[in-house]
């Protein structure tokens, strides 16, 4: 199961977009309400997703809360409710405002999405009315995920004192200008050094201590 995906986005469509993870391209459908939100091609995106998989497709659809996630999984359980009518839901009316449909049974919003008629708006408020309330309650889950992402800055890293200096070579796709080690008994500081770690693990690393 794919249930999240962070790249870079290659190219946009009109439904769908392609985001490039770490030289492989996934092609993730999004509502128009999240394609709305996405930022240009070459920026870096993060969606979560969900992966359909049938006997001659799979297809991947990316959205921006848990909590909209949810309510494609719970929309699409009704019949006649396909992927694409979900996100066309979605799309037009946003994850709270399938909530809040669906409490009042104001199947007209739903039928307000393309492509969706009176009897599956009416079968989507009918069959949902008593999942409703769990997907509402969902706590934690409702923060937009960030859209623009950027990796965390790493914390420096302590060695533990059965730690070897050897143990540097681990680090070969380390990218930083600078880092500061610490490792009691074996070493108390290192100055600054340059990320030429691109080197097989089997050549031990040369350190500088003064």
């Amino acid at each position: 199961m794919i249930g999240k995906l962070s790249g870079r986005i290659d190219y946009r469509a009109a439904d769908h977009i392609l985001i490039d993870v770490r030289g492989v391209g996934y092609l993730v459908y999004v509502s128009d309400r999240t394609m709305a939100a996405l930022p240009s091609v070459g920026e870096v995106v993060a969606l979560y997703t969900d992966l359909v998989v049938r006997e001659d497709l799979m297809q991947l659809f990316g959205f921006q809360t848990l909590v909209e996630k949810e309510w494609h999984r719970l929309l699409t359980s009704v019949q006649g409710v396909g992927a694409k009518a979900s996100l066309a839901i979605l799309g037009t009316l946003g994850p709270d405002g399938v909530s809040r449909a669906i409490a009042l049974g104001d199947w007209n919003a739903v039928k307000a999405a393309k492509g969706v008629g009176p009897k599956i708006a009416q079968r989507v408020v009918l069959d949902l009315k008593d999942k409703a309330p769990g997907v509402m309650a969902m706590t934690g889950t409702s923060t937009r995920i960030s859209l623009i992402w950027r990796p965390a800055v790493a914390a420096p890293l302590e060695w533990p004192e059965s730690s070897r200096i050897s143990g540097l070579t681990a680090l070969t796709l380390v990218s930083v200008a600078e880092m500061s080690l610490r490792s009691r008994g074996i070493l108390s500081s290192m100055t600054t050094f340059m990320p030429y770690f691109l080197r097989s693990s089997r050549t031990p690393a040369r350190t500088s201590c003064e």
